[in-house]
């Protein structure tokens, strides 16, 4: 029994969980409200992709066309695990949509830091050699270099 009781847990806590809803709101370019049909609300981070912070180029953009696109649509996600914050990591269906590929094709996201996924990873070098959305800069700095610059500027309390 108690070995059953393990695995259960064990596969919850490491298995793709499958869930339908609403996208309730878009807080930023890869960072999602939902709501289940059972009316749980939680956020999620699109896997395998980082946007540019808000108070970088091209983040405004990106939440933009985000919430164009998927604010109060019908939806389905596949939660795959947490990130090291705690938030839950994921893939959203929009009728069979990735939006993950609209951003990346777009130049308005990187592909995850380490172990890019094939597919997304060529998506982005498409709209990087095409110069498209963040890529028109010459040296666009990535949201994961961003935010380690922003805590060293933080005052370190004694």
């Amino acid at each position: 029994m108690r070995v059953l009781i393990f695995l259960t847990m064990f596969c919850f806590s490491v298995c793709a969980q499958e869930m339908e809803g609403t996208v309730t709101a878009i807080i930023d370019g890869n960072t999602i409200e939902f709501q289940t049909h059972e009316n749980d609300v939680f956020k999620f981070v699109l896997a395998d992709i980082d946007c540019p912070e808000l108070e970088q180029d091209f983040g405004l953009e990106a939440k933009v066309f985000l919430e164009k696109l998927l604010t109060g649509k019908i939806s389905s996600i596949t939660v795959e695990g947490k990130d090291r914050l705690g938030n839950r990591v994921g893939v959203l269906r929009y009728k069979g949509r990735d939006p993950r590929l609209d951003l990346l094709a777009r130049g308005l996201a990187w592909t995850a830091e380490k172990k890019p996924e094939l597919q997304l990873e060529q998506l982005k070098e498409v709209a990087k050699s095409s110069g498209k959305g963040l890529w028109k800069q010459e040296n666009p700095t990535p949201p994961w270099v961003f935010r380690r610059q922003q805590t060293m500027l933080v005052a370190k309390s004694s």
